[in-house]
């Protein structure tokens, strides 16, 4: 007589834990990180100073504390996205913080992200500081191309990769707990630089019978051609050589500088997005080799850091 054979269960593959996560600051930016972090089951903490804000994260799922140290108290990892690095001290004075892992993606100043790595360090805290590269929509959509530059402690980050990984791409810049404030500011400087270089080009034509729609994809496509001229300038800083395989040098584009201006007068332009750099250009011609490239002018801009007081 044949024997029944129980069927074998199927194998389970292993659940890995979600980790619990507070946020203090519920702004359009910390909105969006809560948002992502409960649909990825993130169990969730939220503070602000304004309660009505949380009303649609509690709908959510989200826990709200009643003040910022209930909120730190739920959870090891804390993650911080205030107004100022004034508003985190203010939220944070008096809070316990002993054993906790601090993720700051407030926006700082370089040394203000020190200061408070070190502020964080004499309270028994574990520090990582974090500098969005993101417009709030852009968080959680994950072909956004939304980032977070991170630094300070190699390990914290290790860590909590995998959870700070949730709403937007992370990018770890190292252990200077300031670098990822300088990676941020460097890169929104450069963008303001394009921001400029975009509305004088507008501005020539706006007076004409052309459309700023037909100049756009011109201006798209040119800026584009362009941007990877940032790591030639990148690799003459590194080996100090400005002059070797110059194709525009720096005495042929002092020189075109005056079509420039012309054209902007006789167009009615305002040429003062342009006036300080096109300076820069004629005083590195004054002070150096008309061979070289514009990368001279990354030396002009830099000063002598003041002694620490």
């Amino acid at each position: 007589m044949a024997q029944n054979n129980p069927e074998k269960p199927a194998p389970t593959t292993p659940v890995t834990p979600v980790t619990p996560v507070t946020l203090l600051g519920l702004g359009a930016m910390g909105t969006a990180l809560a948002r992502t972090w409960l649909a990825a089951g993130h169990p969730l903490t939220v503070w602000n100073r304004s309660t009505a804000r949380a009303a649609a994260l509690a709908a959510a799922g989200a826990r709200v504390a009643d003040d910022a140290a209930g909120a730190v108290a739920a959870n090891s990892l804390v993650v911080v996205c205030l107004l100022d690095d004034a508003s985190v001290g203010e939220v944070l004075d008096g809070v316990d913080l002993d054993g906790k892992d601090v993720v700051n993606l407030t926006t700082t100043t370089p040394a203000q992200a020190r200061a408070r790595a070190a502020w964080a360090g004499e309270r028994g805290a574990r520090y990582l500081d974090g500098g969005i590269m993101a417009v709030p929509p852009m968080i959680g959509v994950p072909d956004a191309g939304a980032y977070v530059f991170y630094s300070g402690s190699p390990e914290l980050f290790e860590r909590h990769r995998a959870t700070l990984a949730v709403p937007a791409g992370t990018t770890y810049v190292g252990e200077d707990a300031g670098f990822a404030a300088l990676h941020d500011v460097a890169l929104l400087s450069a963008m303001y630089g394009m921001f400029a270089g975009a509305a004088h080009a507008f501005a020539l034509i706006r007076a004409e019978d052309i459309d700023p729609a037909s100049l756009a994809p011109l201006l798209t496509d040119w800026l584009g051609a362009m941007a990877p001229s940032v790591h030639q300038t990148a690799a003459r800083l590194n080996s100090g050589d400005y002059t070797t395989g110059v194709v525009s040098n720096l005495g042929m584009q002092v020189g075109g500088v005056a079509t420039f201006l012309d054209t902007a007068e006789q167009q009615g332009v305002n040429p003062e997005l342009l006036l300080p750099y096109f300076e820069l250009m004629r005083r590195r011609l004054a002070e150096g080799d008309a061979g070289e490239d514009l990368t001279g002018v990354v030396d002009l801009l830099v000063r002598p850091r003041r002694p620490a007081v």
